[in-house]
C-alpha cells in the first residue's frame, strides 16, 4: 500500500487552540480520510512549537517553568483534536528529546557541507513573529504584525541562505506545484528574486535560555524556524515516512516553509517535501481573527451546539480553500439548514422512510436510469476537484446530485405509484426507490471524509454491513447496494436548527471557553476597556499639537506591498512639487482601486522610515475600534491637496 504523509503547521503555544487552528487541522484530517479512500495508507502529523522568548516570558508571568507552561498548552491542543474527532497519528512537541536530536543532526549536516558559519548580529527583532527586521531602527514596528521591535546584539550561527537563490528558483521552475495556490507561488518567486530577498539567516540565539542547545556551542540555542520546521521530520524519525507529501500551512508563514525549509534540506542533502499548500485567513464577519481584536472563535462551542460535522461542512463548503474566508454564526446555521437539514438530511429521511413504508424496510431491485449516469460523473468530478484541493467545488457537485435525485423523486411521485397495484407501476416504484437509495449510498461514501460521523449514521440506516471506512473509489460505482437488503432504523441525522437559540447558546459557551482559556494562560478575565479619562495629566498643550503637520492628500497610485498582507504602497499628492511615497497598514481593509483619487489625511512631518524595503515619507490617518478594521479619515466637502488641518 502506498504511503501518504501530510502535516499541519506546528502550532505555537502562545495561544490556546481556536477555530483558525481547527480549520487547518480539519482540512488535514479530511485529506487523510480522502487519501484512505484512494487506497493510500495516510499519516498525519501536528504538534506544538514550544521554544522562544514569548514562551519564556509567558511562563514567567504565570510563575511556571517554560516546560510546565508548555505541558498545559500542548495537552490542550491534543485534547481539542480528540474532542473534534480528528485522526492525528503523530503529535510532536519541539521540547521532546527526540526532536532535539533531529535538529542537531540537521545542523551538523548543514555545517559539514559548508553552509553554516559563526558571526554577530545587531538589529531589530520582533518577538511576536520571531522575525529579524531588516532596515529598521530602534522602536520601529514589525512590518508583519505592527508591534514594536526590540534591538538585540548577539553572536549567532548563520545559515548561507544567499547561496540558494538559483537552487530554489530551479525547484520552483521544475516543480511548479511545489507551492500552491498560484498567488502564494508568485509571492515566493518575487521574494526570492528581489534584491532584499535571500540574505544569510541567523539560526541560533545566545541571549535566550528556553530552546534546544547547540551541542558543544554553549550558550547558543537554535532559533525558532530552524527548530520548528524540523518537527515535520522528527515526528516520523525512523518510520520511513519522510519526505512529506504535503505541508498544509497558513499564508502568513509561506516564506519560512517555501524558502527557508527547502534551503535547509538542500544544504543537508535531505529529501524535500513534495508540496506546500498555503491557505487563506479565516475572517470573523470580514475581520481577521486575532487576540488583539478579541474576535477569536473556538471550535468546541460549535461542536457542543451543532456537532462537529456542521463545522467541518461549513469550513469546506463555504470557503474556497486557498482564499480568505469569512465565518459568522448566522452563515454557519444558514448553511447547515439549507444544505444538511434540507438537502442531504431530507434525502436520507424521505428515501429510507418510503422504503420502510412501501417495501417493508427491504431495498427493492431496480433498473439503472438517468441518475446512475449522473452519479458516475459526480464520482469522477469529485475526485478531480478534491485532488486539486477544490473542496467547495467538489461538494457543490455532490449537492447537485442530491438536488437531481430530489427532483427525480418529485417527478416519479412514488407516493402515487404505491397506490397503483398494476405491475408496471410497482416496477416503476421499485426503480424509483432503488435509484434514490443507491444515489444516497454513493453520496454518503463521497461525503464521508467531510462528514465522518453523519455519513456513518446514514450508512448504518441504509443497512450496509461493511464499515464505511472500507469504501474505496476504485470500487465505488452504481449497483453496489444489494437488493433485498434490510435497512436500519430511520432517524433524523440533521434536524433543523433554530438560528436565534443556537447562536445564543454558542455565544454563551464561547464566553465560558474564553474564560477557561484565559485562566489556562494565566491571564485575567477580559473586561470592557474603561472610558478614556480626560484629566489634566493626559492632555497636551496646544503648542505640542501645532507641531503635527496634518495635510489633505490625494492618492494617485496604490498597490499592495509584495510579501505583506497588511501594507499598501501609495503615492500621495499633498501639494508639494513631487508626490509623497507612503506605506500604510491598510491593505486588509481597502483594495488599491478603492484608494486611487481618494482624499485622505496625512501626517506630513514624520521622519521617514523603511517598511519592507520601501521608504515611507508620512503617515495616513485612520480610526479603528479595539484594533479592528481601519477606517480612513476623509472629507465631505471639496478641498485641494496640501490644505492644512487646524
Amino acid at each position: 500500500m502506498n504511503k501518504y504523509y501530510l502535516t499541519t503547521p506546528i502550532y505555537y503555544v502562545n495561544a490556546a487552540p481556536h477555530i483558525g487552528h481547527a480549520y487547518t487541522t480539519i482540512v488535514a484530517d479530511l485529506i487523510k480520510r480522502y487519501k484512505g479512500m484512494q487506497g493510500y495508507q495516510a499519516f498525519l502529523t501536528t504538534g506544538s512549537d514550544e521554544h522562544g522568548v514569548n514562551v519564556e516570558r509567558a511562563a514567567e508571568r504565570m510563575g511556571k517553568t517554560p516546560m510546565e507552561f508548555c505541558d498545559v498548552i500542548a495537552a490542550e491542543f491534543q485534547r481539542q483534536w480528540q474532542v473534534l474527532g480528528l485522526q492525528i497519528d503523530f503529535f510532536q512537541r519541539t521540547s521532546s528529546p527526540g526532536h532535539a536530536r533531529v535538529v542537531q543532526d540537521l545542523f551538523e549536516r548543514c555545517r559539514r557541507n559548508g553552509y553554516i558559519y559563526k558571526g554577530s548580529y545587531t538589529g531589530q527583532y520582533c518577538i511576536f513573529d520571531n522575525l529579524y527586521v531588516n532596515d529598521a531602527k530602534p522602536g520601529d514596528p514589525c512590518p508583519d504584525c505592527g508591534r514594536p521591535t526590540e534591538t538585540i546584539t548577539e553572536e549567532n550561527f548563520f545559515f548561507k541562505l544567499s547561496a540558494f537563490k538559483e537552487k530554489l528558483l530551479d525547484l520552483y521552475q521544475t516543480q511548479p506545484d511545489f507551492i500552491q495556490p498560484e498567488t502564494r507561488r508568485n509571492e515566493v518567486l518575487a521574494f526570492v528574486n528581489s534584491d532584499a530577498g535571500l540574505r544569510d539567516l541567523s539560526i541560533t540565539r545566545t541571549n535566550l535560555k528556553w530552546g534546544i542547545p547547540v551541542v558543544g556551542e554553549a550558550p547558543h540555542v537554535f532559533y525558532v524556524w530552524f527548530d520548528a520546521l524540523t518537527t515535520y521530520m522528527s515526528a516520523v524519525d525512523g518510520k520511513a515516512l519522510w519526505p512529506a507529501d504535503l505541508h498544509l500551512i497558513g499564508k502568513e508563514i509561506v516564506r519560512f516553509h517555501a524558502v527557508f525549509w527547502p534551503a535547509f534540506l538542500m544544504a543537508a542533502e535531505l529529501p524535500l517535501p513534495k508540496r506546500i499548500f498555503a491557505h487563506g485567513w479565516l475572517l470573523f464577519e470580514e475581520s481577521k481573527m486575532s487576540k488583539s481584536r478579541g474576535n477569536i472563535v473556538r471550535a468546541t462551542p460549535i461542536r457542543d451546539v451543532m456537532g462537529v460535522d456542521a463545522l467541518r461542512y461549513f469550513l469546506l463548503r463555504e470557503i474556497v480553500f486557498g482564499q480568505d474566508g469569512s465565518f459568522s454564526y448566522d452563515a454557519l446555521v444558514g448553511r447547515y439548514n439549507s444544505d444538511l437539514a434540507n438537502g442531504l438530511g431530507n434525502l436520507a429521511s424521505r428515501t429510507l422512510t418510503m422504503i420502510q413504508q412501501y417495501r417493508g424496510g427491504v431495498v427493492p431491485e431496480g433498473t439503472p436510469g438517468e441518475i446512475a449516469a449522473l452519479a458516475g460523473q459526480t464520482i469522477e468530478t469529485f475526485q478531480g476537484t478534491f485532488d486539486r484541493f477544490e473542496f467547495s467545488k467538489g461538494l457543490e457537485g455532490v449537492w447537485e446530485l442530491i438536488s437531481a435525485v430530489d427532483k427525480f423523486i418529485v417527478r416519479m411521485a412514488p407516493w402515487k405509484l404505491a397506490r397503483q397495484p398494476d405491475e408496471a407501476s410497482q416496477k416503476q416504484l421499485n426503480d424509483t426507490l432503488y435509484t434514490a437509495a443507491e444515489a444516497l449510498r454513493i453520496v454518503t461514501a463521497l461525503v464521508a471524509p467531510v462528514l465522518p460521523d453523519s455519513a456513518r449514521k446514514i450508512w448504518a440506516q441504509l443497512g450496509i454491513q461493511e464499515p464505511l471506512e472500507s469504501a474505496r473509489f476504485e470500487t465505488l460505482q452504481w449497483g453496489g447496494l444489494a437488493p433485498g437488503q434490510k435497512i436500519g432504523e430511520v432517524a433524523a441525522v440533521f434536524p433543523r436548527i433554530e438560528l436565534k437559540d443556537a447562536v445564543a447558546k454558542m455565544r454563551a459557551l464561547e464566553d465560558q471557553v474564553t474564560a477557561e482559556q484565559q485562566a489556562m494562560l494565566g491571564k485575567k478575565p477580559e473586561t470592557a476597556p474603561a472610558p478614556a479619562s480626560a484629566d489634566a495629566s493626559s492632555r497636551i498643550p496646544i503648542d505640542d499639537f501645532l507641531k503635527v503637520d496634518l495635510r489633505v492628500g490625494l492618492v494617485l497610485t496604490a498597490e499592495r506591498v509584495k510579501g505583506s498582507d497588511k501594507l499598501m504602497h501609495m503615492t500621495v499628492d499633498i501639494g508639494e512639487a513631487e508626490p509623497r511615497t507612503i506605506v500604510a497598514g491598510i491593505a486588509e481593509a481597502y483594495a488599491p482601486a478603492d484608494l486611487v483619487q481618494r482624499k485622505v489625511v496625512i501626517v506630513a512631518n514624520l521622519q521617514p522610515r523603511k517598511l519592507k524595503g520601501i521608504q515611507s515619507n508620512g503617515m495616513i490617518v485612520a480610526a479603528s475600534v479595539n484594533d479592528g478594521k481601519p477606517v480612513l479619515a476623509g472629507f465631505h466637502e471639496d478641498i485641494p491637496p496640501g490644505a492644512r488641518l487646524k
